[in-house]
């Protein structure tokens, strides 16, 4: 086995400087093609080239650096985006940790031939469309959806924002398939599982399907002081009625991961003295089994036929998308096992991503896997999103480790 050393210093020089791309308060603000998001993409260009590597932005604003090896590699990368005004480590920890190791495998003799591709998707988190940067790097985005795709923020067109950052006309680049042993991603839990076990790594088994769906409820829009209780239609109460049920339902079916979110409730026309005559609400549940995902699907749809029988209110439902999960590949997960029980023994554990990834987009077409880190009590998506340095170091430790093992065994 190669022995691999990472520079604990370079990895959280590398997060800080990135973290103060965007500063907001403890956190980030880099939403996707914001000037933000280009300075810190312009970041990573300039530390890839510098260490040998043939960088650039493409068309859809993917970083992608090539390595210079002559022999196969191993594709790394996460995002480099942030939620609004959300957290430092969400997508740029797998951004460091795959530029450590390139940096590293770059520098060592007993790996020479072989290298690590780094690549930074564009708009993981969603902002115009969810995974628009691996979906294009697989060859799964048309020109059709980019098109359509609109800051959900700020409703500008996905075309013009590209343009606005200096990207129109650019190519898009496709992964070459053949050039890959696989796909590492590193990232933050994003719960608290690791860190209430008293873990330093998790490796995932599977990425959770998360499937989405619309409730539309129809009732009559009515004067909230005379209309009287027993004739109401109130589409408000229904929708609660119905969630309710809903939750109660799912605690009997439901596993021990599986997790099912109200995400919004609008309410038409949602005055003070008005009885809402709709209601709208997007609901989501999450689980890596599919026979449970189906089993959950049923039992909604169940529920909703159940209460138009017997409601005062008409309710719809639609589906939004069911998406498939991901099983990451064997082979990479014993190298992480492997990298995780020299490093850290015995304080490392197999495990689920219950957040979506853009290892899923790639796991469809070579093999992946990923990393995870403790999330400090749980929290991503806030400014206030944190893991401690001596997490930080050792998860890129095995991360590094984890892409070393592949390499010398291909």
């Amino acid at each position: 086995m190669t022995d691999v050393a990472i520079d604990p210093d370079r990895v959280l020089g590398n997060l800080y400087a990135l973290r103060e791309i965007g500063k907001y308060k403890t956190g980030v603000h880099r939403p996707t093609l914001s000037t933000q998001d280009i300075e810190a993409r312009q970041w990573l260009v300039d530390e890839l080239n510098a260490i040998g590597h043939a960088a650039q932005i493409d068309g859809i604003a993917n970083v992608f650096g090539q390595s210079p090896a002559s022999d196969r590699v191993i594709l790394a990368g996460s995002h480099i985006e942030s939620q609004n005004h959300a957290g430092w480590l969400d997508g740029a920890l797998g951004i460091v940790y795959a530029l450590e190791a390139a940096t590293v495998i770059a520098g060592s003799e007993t790996l020479r031939g072989k290298g690590v591709d780094v690549i930074a998707f564009a708009d993981e988190e969603g902002h115009f469309n969810n995974f628009l940067g691996s979906y294009s790097f697989v060859g799964e985005l048309d020109e059709t959806a980019i098109d359509q795709s609109r800051n959900r923020t700020n409703g500008i067109g996905l075309r013009d924002a590209l343009s606005s950052a200096g990207l129109a006309g650019t190519p898009r680049l496709v992964m070459e398939r053949q050039r890959y042993e696989g796909f590492l991603e590193a990232h933050i839990e994003q719960g608290d599982w690791l860190e209430s076990e008293g873990l330093d790594v998790g490796i995932v088994e599977s990425i959770v399907s998360i499937c989405q769906y619309r409730l539309v409820f129809e009732g009559i829009q009515n004067h909230a002081g005379t209309t009287r209780m027993a004739i109401r239609k109130d589409a408000g109460v229904a929708a609660r009625n119905l969630l309710q049920r809903i939750d109660e339902a799912f605690l009997d079916h439901s596993a021990p991961r599986t997790v099912w979110t109200t995400g919004r409730i609008t309410l038409d026309p949602g005055a003070p003295s008005i009885i809402p005559g709709r209601a709208e609400v997007l609901f989501q549940f999450r689980d890596a089994d599919p026979d449970k995902l189906e089993e959950l699907h049923n039992v909604l749809h169940g529920l909703v036929e159940e209460d138009n029988s017997t409601g005062p209110c008409r309710v719809s439902i639609e589906t939004i998308s069911r998406s498939v999960p991901a099983v990451m590949d064997p082979n990479i997960k014993a190298s992480f096992d492997q990298a995780a029980e020299q490093h850290t023994p015995a304080r490392h554990a197999r495990m689920p991503s219950g957040a979506g990834h853009d290892a899923q987009i790639i796991a469809r077409h070579i093999p992946a896997g990923m990393l995870f880190v403790p999330s400090i009590g749980g929290i991503s998506h806030h400014y206030t999103e944190n893991t401690s340095d001596e997490h930080i170091v050792m998860g890129a430790r095995v991360f590094v480790s984890a892409a070393a093992r592949l390499l010398s065994s291909a």
